[in-house]
């Protein structure tokens, strides 16, 4: 069975701030090459931020920010549209089903796909549910899946400190204003900002081996547009009309995007801004609770960045975690393993609740 243990190594330990997971002595030695989730040298030369090579600058930054813009600002505009359905009670329940039955699988290949398995190697899997889940969390129409990792791993390299792809505290500027520079840039602004932009060759060179990974990074196009395609369809064969397609594609494309989008976005910027700290970690992530269910468990991003390789980012009884539910039915079932959680001594260790 093909799994992820070959070019996607696992993390050595310290570089994410979490122990790195024993190996299995039954597996076969790992004879790739293992890469690191930060650039040689980015802890000690934080304060000075990353070094040129560690920035990927698009080749063409104008296309690059235009259809960045298309993406992020055409969705809200049909928003529009959609509350004009809701004023005129033109709105079907099918169509509200049809945007949970994309938001939920979706979001899930996001946050179990991209974010625990790709970024953070929380779990090994099978070579087809690896593509799966990229698929998914492709069709969120984020950005292509090697480019959306690299960024998040410089993110952890540099969290909160210069070189940091999305802060909201660094060089926005002190008071009230600087408050909301530092969040719109965090949210949405860093998104056209490539000043900080991961390198795909310096953080995400697994994954640039990675064929099946390539392939779904390559056609990212394509899979944005299966994901505009299967709720049309889902509307035509429900509603029978190509009417009930368009509306159909409206909840459960361009609703779906701009709400998943916004849900991302937010634990960028607020959950680094707004919330409670259960650990101690070297920069400002914090846990929002209204957030968590919305984001399928990422909301609680102060415990992920106190044990970013933890496929469990609910740590606590009362901290609802989707994705990690998810993961440990997939682990239950033999479709994933190596399922890497904290202990609670190492829970207690860092601590900020006595």
């Amino acid at each position: 069975m093909s799994t992820i243990a070959g070019p996607i190594a696992e993390p050595r330990e310290g570089e994410l701030g979490d122990k790195a997971p024993h190996p299995d002595p039954q597996s076969p030695p790992d004879t790739h090459p293992r890469p690191s989730l930060q650039a040689p040298g980015a802890s000690q030369a934080a304060d000075e931020g990353p070094a040129p090579e560690e920035i990927r600058v698009p080749v063409l930054k104008n296309v690059d920010r235009a259809v960045t813009g298309l993406i992020t600002g055409v969705p809200p505009l049909l928003l529009v549209l959609a509350g004009w359905q809701l004023w005129n009670r033109e709105l079907h329940w099918r169509d509200i089903a049809i945007f949970v039955v994309m938001y939920v699988p979706i979001g899930l290949g996001v946050t179990v796909g991209f974010h625990r398995l790709l970024t953070h190697r929380s779990f090994k899997t099978s070579a087809w549910m690896r593509g799966l889940l990229g698929v998914l969390g492709t069709m969120a129409v984020e950005g292509p899946v090697i480019s959306w990792v690299a960024d998040h791993r410089k993110h952890h390299a540099y969290s909160d400190r210069l070189g940091d792809p999305h802060s909201p505290h660094v060089d926005h500027g002190g008071g009230f204003s600087g408050a909301l520079r530092g969040l719109a840039h965090a949210h949405v602004g860093w998104l056209f900002n490539h000043s900080q932009r991961g390198a795909r060759e310096r953080f995400a060179p697994d994954l640039i081996a990675d064929p099946v990974i390539s392939f779904i990074d390559a056609t990212f196009v394509l899979w944005s547009l299966v994901g505009l395609a299967i709720p049309f369809g889902l509307g035509v064969l429900i509603g029978g009309t190509v009417d009930a397609g368009l509306e159909a594609m409206l909840w459960g494309g361009a609703v779906r995007i701009f709400v998943l989008h916004h849900v991302t976005y937010s634990i960028n910027s607020l959950c680094h801004f707004f919330g409670r700290r259960r650990f101690a970690t070297g920069d400002h992530s914090r846990n929002l609770l209204w957030l968590a269910p919305l984001s399928f468990g990422e909301a609680w991003h102060n415990n992920h960045h106190a044990f970013p390789t933890s496929a469990m980012h609910g740590l606590g009884r009362r901290e609802i975690d989707f994705s990690g539910i998810l993961i440990s039915a997939l682990e239950r079932v033999g479709l994933v393993w190596d399922v890497q959680r904290i202990s609670p001594d190492r829970q207690a260790a860092r601590s900020l609740q006595g």
